[in-house]
């Protein structure tokens, strides 16, 4: 079954996806930085040059980096559109696991053009004091087109 565990914990897990992805939204580190552990490990395989990032304090910086290109600190880029959806969350006490589906539509800071990206996040959660976070995140990109 895909959803399994408590509905609480359940609700709190599909609540952090949606912090994160109005972190992305509204381009605010404080908000995204907020859905990860301190030893967290957030996987980037398709993208060679960056590779992944360990630890909170290097995930938060290398996002605020590459957001610059998307606007945030006032750059002209229009917004970033994100959306994530649940496709699974399976909670086991204080851990869980879950994967979301993403859509993201931007513009491709190098070409101007329009792009729209469909994802996929495999992740790792952690209940640390009460709270639900991200331990480990790896993205795919499954489909990539632009406008």
């Amino acid at each position: 079954m895909a959803f399994t565990g408590p509905l609480e914990d359940r609700i709190l897990i599909r609540e952090l996806l949606d912090t994160y992805a109005h972190g992305v939204m509204t381009r605010d580190p404080e908000t995204w930085a907020a859905t990860w552990a301190e030893d967290a490990f957030w996987a980037l395989p398709e993208f060679p040059d960056l590779g992944g990032f360990t630890g909170k304090e290097a995930i938060v910086s290398g996002w605020t980096e590459s957001m610059k290109h998307y606007g945030l600190g006032g750059g002209a880029a229009r917004p970033m559109v994100y959306v994530a959806h649940p496709g699974e969350i399976l909670v086991e006490g204080e851990r869980a696991s879950a994967i979301s589906y993403t859509s993201e539509i931007f513009e491709d800071p190098a070409t101007g053009k329009t792009m729209r990206l469909r994802g996929r996040y495999v992740d790792e959660l952690a209940k640390i004091d009460g709270e639900w976070l991200f331990t480990r995140r790896e993205y795919t990109t499954f489909d990539s087109r632009e406008d």
